[in-house]
């Protein structure tokens, strides 16, 4: 088994491509080892000292580390620990269900505007954003205001704001005149 790593615009933050698939559909994020409970993968990589977070895709596994921790030291490391979980035949996440990239709120007279939101967000930032190997769920619209939570490489990325302000709200404002502002909210 090969897998290929490549960098993210988060420097804490590396993607692994094990050239096969990681989940069946959606994505499952793990900001923590308390939280990797239900995913043998996540459970495994926690076990490499320095990560800090561990986000699973449909095709990939995007690891965080902690600020002291070089990428030399756990890179190894984690790479074993991803090849040896796919040699166990153990699922990425038992019971698998990940999520499917929005939280619900959909209010009832603002409906049509949250599927036009959610349309976009699903066209045109999910697949890009999964490029750098993370993502961003939909939590909320209201009065023009429209809550997205980052996660994977995404979370607690230097550009994130970037990313928010100059490209996702930009772009839901020009195809959406409804849309005021973007925010990032924390889950």
């Amino acid at each position: 088994m090969f897998i290929q790593t490549e960098s993210t615009p988060n420097p804490a933050t590396l993607k692994f491509l094990p050239g096969q698939q990681v989940l069946g559909a959606g994505t499952a994020d793990f900001p923590s080892a308390d939280t990797a409970g239900t995913s043998p993968l996540a459970s495994r990589i926690f076990g490499v000292s320095g990560v800090t977070g561990v986000f699973l895709g449909t095709d990939f596994v995007t690891v965080t580390k902690n600020d002291q921790t070089e990428w030399d030291h756990v890179k190894p490391a984690i790479l074993g620990a991803i090849m040896e979980h796919f040699q166990s035949g153990a699922p990425a996440v038992e019971g698998e269900g990940g999520a499917g990239g929005h939280a619900d709120h959909d209010g009832g007279e603002d409906a049509e505007i949250v599927g036009q939101i959610k349309e976009l967000l699903d066209t045109r930032v999910r697949p890009a954003v999964a490029q750098d190997g993370g993502d961003i769920t939909f939590h909320g619209f209201d009065r023009g205001i429209v809550y997205l939570h980052m996660q994977g490489a995404c979370a607690g990325c230097p550009s994130s704001t970037v990313t928010l302000k100059m490209g996702i709200e930009n772009l839901l404002r020009h195809y959406i005149p409804e849309v005021i502002e973007v925010r990032p909210v924390g889950v």
